[in-house]
């Protein structure tokens, strides 16, 4: 028998996970017979992909009974994670594909090569993302043009902002994963 499990994985330039609405999350997923983690990952203010891939896989055991759930470079660590390795699934929140400019993306070693848009979707069973056309840190392009390369199921939000601070509940991120662990 199959055993789920849901990855949290939270943002760069923060000291934790538990900020916003992922203690909510936490708690909904696990009121459903969930495993859930949500742990701070070393090296969480650059967070470096080469810190942040091997901690998903080795210490947090992330294989292809695992969801991931990023937020912000949260979810460009699930989808490069999604490049070399199986998973379930994953929920894309606020994503980029590019360093923006900003130096600290930059050193996070996410953006220093060309995606591999075919092997993350085919390691995947299914890929929710969500964004918002208010987003202050990302541009309303960087959504749209990672939906077309995944074909993810997209939700666009007017007023979420970077779903960071302006809301402590997420629960469209709750349905979302209960239909797709349906459908799995």
């Amino acid at each position: 028998m199959r055993k789920e499990k849901i990855i949290l994985i939270h943002g760069n330039d923060t000291m934790r996970w538990s900020y916003a609405w992922m203690p909510w999350l936490k708690a909904e997923l696990e009121k459903i017979g969930l495993e859930v983690i949500g742990e701070t990952f070393p090296d969480s203010i650059i967070a470096r992909e080469k810190y942040w891939i091997p901690f998903l896989k080795e210490r947090l055991n992330a294989d292809e009974n695992t969801v991931l759930i990023g937020h912000s470079s949260g979810a460009v660590a699930a989808m490069r994670f999604a490049e070399k390795y199986k998973i379930l699934g994953s929920v894309l929140i606020s994503p980029s594909y590019t360093d923006l400019g900003d130096e600290l993306e930059k050193e996070s070693g996410y953006f220093d090569r060309p995606w591999q848009w075919e092997r993350i979707r085919k390691n995947q069973k299914w890929i929710v993302q969500f964004g918002s056309t208010d987003d202050p840190n990302i541009p309303l392009e960087e959504f749209r043009h990672i939906h077309q390369m995944l074909k993810t199921e997209y939700y666009e939000f007017k007023g979420g902002g970077h779903f960071s601070d302006k809301q402590d509940k997420f629960p469209e991120v709750v349905k979302a994963v209960k239909e797709k662990l349906r459908q799995s």
